[in-house]
Order: C-alpha cells, then structure tokens, then sequence
C-alpha cells in the first residue's frame, strides 16, 4: 500500500484528542518495534503495533480508522509492560477503538453472528466481545 502524507492528510486534532483521552504521549514512541515484536496477535493484524503508533503520531486519523489492528489487540499490556519509552500502548489501542465506536460504527454485527457461535462460545465472552466490538 502507498501512502501519500500531505498536510490535508495529517491531523494534529486527532493526535492531541488521542493524547487527551488515552492519558498517553504517542509522540514519545521511538519506533523500537518492542511492541510488534512482543504482541501474540501480531500475526492477525493488517498493520503492526508499532505502525499503528507511526500512523497515530503523523495523525492519520482516516487511514487508522480502516485498520483491524486495534480491533485484534488482545489488550493483554505486554506491548506496555515492555514499552522502553513506558506508552501504555494498549490504552492508546483502547482509545482508538472508543473513538471509532463514538462514531457509531460498530467492527462486529451483532445480527450476523451464527447460531452455532452463540451455543459453543461462553456467555461472558460474547459479552465482553460486544461490549469490545459495538457502539
């Protein structure tokens, strides 16, 4: 994928609204690659974590919005116990995700999942799924 940056494509709004609600300075990440290199769901995301971080900090709020990345983070904060430069990336992945449902747009319907997933999946966990996943 080709990224064209412009100031039209940048949006330093975004990067300090993400700053204010997730408590985290993204602009502080180094691009160690330590949070992509620690993830267990890295192999299930478009981008990895650390890319995520890049695009945050360059304020790539419409190209952050189509990514699945922070929809997979498993929010397990091994990406934040090993962060060198001590971002709790994981909060900043919760946030992302806030501020996408806050649009309403959900990641999951709800209406589409099967029967099958219902009866064999734990009650709690398509609890928690949701409460992830939907606006």
């Amino acid at each position: 994928m080709q990224l064209t940056i412009t100031p039209k494509t940048t949006s330093e709004e975004f990067v300090q609204k993400l700053e204010e609600l997730s408590g985290q300075k993204v602009h502080l990440c180094i691009q160690c690659g330590t949070c992509s290199g620690s993830c267990p769901m890295s192999n299930y995301m478009d981008f990895s974590t650390r890319k995520v971080m890049h695009l945050a900090k360059l304020g790539l709020e419409e190209l952050l919005s189509n990514l699945n990345t922070y929809w997979t983070c498993a929010s397990c904060h091994t990406c934040t116990v090993r962060c060198v430069r001590g971002i709790d990336i994981a909060k900043v992945m919760e946030t992302l995700r806030q501020m996408t449902l806050r649009t309403n747009h959900d990641f999951v319907d709800v209406s589409q999942v099967s029967a099958e997933s219902l009866e064999d999946c734990p009650q709690i966990a398509m609890v928690a799924g949701f409460r992830k996943l939907t606006s």
